[in-house]
């Protein structure tokens, strides 16, 4: 039933949970949010772009009926850590360090999940900027990307919250193209 219903007996579930997390992390690599906002080129300035995008797709997909689509999230989430996982071994962290530094991520997830989540569904912008201000650049006081970023996240939710359930299920979902001025 369930690869009737949203089309997995034409592509394997495993495609679509890949297709679905590849074009998360295509989103968060547009090179504007490095070269031009300012978001730092490093695992954590990198770990904080995919993790917008996560909360973007996480958000879309939140309300859908059905276990299929709630089971679709899941899954790409548990890449997205396994993801992590794989990249903070990269960086030479013992297998002891891993768990520990997994769950302040985690934490740090969902807690972003939470404030980037209240500002969009608010409609606010400044609130937004300042939630990502505090997270991607909290070294810098006057980050000028942080309104950009804002704007262009709150320009992703419309796009996805146009998207079907079937293009999520199929793993045709985009974002918008970062270098369009907003």
């Amino acid at each position: 039933m369930f690869q009737k219903l949203f089309g997995f007996g034409q592509r394997s579930r495993r495609t679509v949970i890949d297709g679905l997390y590849e074009r998360i992390v295509a989103a968060s690599r547009q090179p504007v949010f490095y070269a031009r906002w300012e978001v730092p080129d490093t695992p954590l300035g990198r770990f904080e772009m995919i993790a917008l995008h996560m909360i973007l797709f996480l958000r879309r997909v939140r309300n859908e009926e059905g276990a299929a689509v709630r089971d679709v999230a899941q899954e790409v989430t548990d890449v997205f850590f396994a993801d992590v996982e794989h990249a903070i071994r990269e960086l030479g962290i013992g297998d002891l360090g891993v768990p520990k530094r997994i769950k302040k991520l985690a934490r740090m997830f969902y807690g972003r999940a939470a404030a980037y989540g209240e500002a969009i569904d608010a409609g606010d912008v400044e609130t937004l900027a300042a939630a990502l201000r505090r997270n991607i650049r909290p070294d810098a006081e006057n980050w000028s990307g942080a309104e950009p970023l804002a704007l262009y996240a709150f320009e992703a939710a419309a796009l996805l919250e146009d998207l079907k359930v079937e293009g999520l299920t199929a793993a045709d979902i985009s974002f918008p193209d970062a270098e369009r001025e907003r």
